[in-house]
This record gives C-alpha cells, sequence and structure tokens, in this order.
C-alpha cells in the first residue's frame, strides 16, 4: 500500500490500481481528491470537508463514491445520487477494494461551551492503516499506521503523546498539522518521538512511503 500525505487532514492510499482519499478539505489541495476511487470524510468541518474538492473528484470519474457520516451526506448526496453512502460507528464496508471499519462516534471537546457533532474514524484494511478525523479514538484493533492529529485547537501535546502510548501502533505520521509551524515542529518531534514509543514520521505534502 502506497501512502501519500496531502496538505493538513488529507491522505491518499493506493493498492492493486485503486485510490482511496480520507478528508480532502479546505486546507488540502484543490485536487487533493481528484483520481480518487472512493472518498471518506470524517466529519463536517470545513478543513476536512470541502464540497467543491468533493465535487471535483465525483464530476472527474463518474464511478468514485464517498462514505461518510449523515452530517456531510445530507449535504453532498443529492448531487450524486446512488454514490454517498451514510456510515456511523461499528459498520464495515469495501471501498475501492479497501476493507474499512468504523469507530467512534463525536469529535474532541473544543470547549465545553461549543456543542460536540459527530465524527467517525476509518480503519482501514484490518489496522494497516487508521484515521481517526477530529478525535482521539482508540480504535481497539491493532494498528500497524496511526494517522496522528498532531497540533488542533482542542487538543494539547500530553493528549497526543497519551494518545500514540494507548492505541501502541508500529509507526505514526503527523496528520492534521496545517497550524504547526515549523519553528514549532522540532518540539513536537522530540516529545512525540521520545514519549510516544513509537516510530514518529513526518512527510510533507506530496510525499509517499509504502506500507
Amino acid at each position: 500500500m502506497k501512502l501519500t500525505k496531502k496538505s493538513h487532514a488529507c491522505v491518499r492510499l493506493e493498492k492493486d490500481g485503486r485510490t482511496l482519499v480520507i478528508d480532502p478539505g479546505t486546507f488540502s489541495e484543490e485536487d487533493a481528491a481528484v483520481g480518487a476511487d472512493a472518498i471518506l470524510v470524517t466529519h463536517e468541518h470545513a478543513d476536512h470537508f470541502s464540497e467543491d474538492r468533493l465535487r471535483a473528484a465525483m464530476e472527474a470519474d463518474p464511478g468514485a463514491e464517498i462514505w461518510t457520516l449523515a452530517s456531510v451526506a445530507e449535504q453532498i448526496s443529492a448531487a450524486f445520487p446512488g454514490r454517498v453512502h451514510t456510515v456511523g460507528h461499528g459498520d464495515t464496508f469495501t471501498a475501492a477494494g479497501f476493507d474499512v471499519q468504523v469507530h467512534g462516534e463525536l469529535h474532541a471537546v473544543i470547549h465545553p461551551d461549543i456543542p460536540r457533532i459527530t465524527n467517525v474514524g476509518y480503519l482501514i484494511d484490518g489496522g494497516k492503516v487508521f484515521h481517526p478525523g477530529d478525535a482521539l479514538t482508540v480504535p481497539g484493533h491493532p494498528v500497524e499506521t496511526l494517522m496522528l492529529p498532531v497540533m488542533a485547537p482542542w487538543s494539547k501535546i500530553a493528549e497526543v503523546v497519551d494518545y500514540v502510548r494507548e492505541v501502541k501502533p508500529r509507526r505514526a505520521y503527523d496528520i492534521h498539522d496545517a497550524l504547526l509551524t515549523d519553528l514549532a515542529r522540532p518540539i513536537y518531534d522530540h516529545l512525540i518521538g521520545t514519549l510516544g514509543g513509537t516510530d514518529h514520521l513526518r512527510l510533507t505534502p506530496g510525499a509517499s512511503d509504502e506500507l
């Protein structure tokens, strides 16, 4: 499986000539989802869900499909009847040849005064990759590659480190990093790498690794 990091929370997975894209939001490249056979969206926040990016992908490939939770599906499904699938915690399905399990229900707490929205994470191919969206969801399954939300208004570094320790992945790649400046990256790299207990890795947007 080939993993390609796009900007912020978006990643592309390629296997057997097919492509799965997760969370092409407004912080990601305009063509982040173009060429995808299947697209997964974790929640409705704009940095994870961009209707323009989804439309570009769906119009480029009439066979492309989307799997997402109800709050996103209701905004896009009318434009692409039969091609947008609503999922929730506990669901399993196959998308573009990838086996997917859905884990989690709620977005992390940003502030007690802000109502929590729904959020799901996606476990790919039995634990090869886990993308939690905007939550520190522990899937309860072994995880080889954790897409790690490294910096967000709803998290602090101690929680990020403890999340890595609890999931115990073989490796963790940074995502949700658009707000993390280059000046601060060495601090995060050192703390997560030293305390997390796993290989902590980072890809620049457009770079890839083989999993």
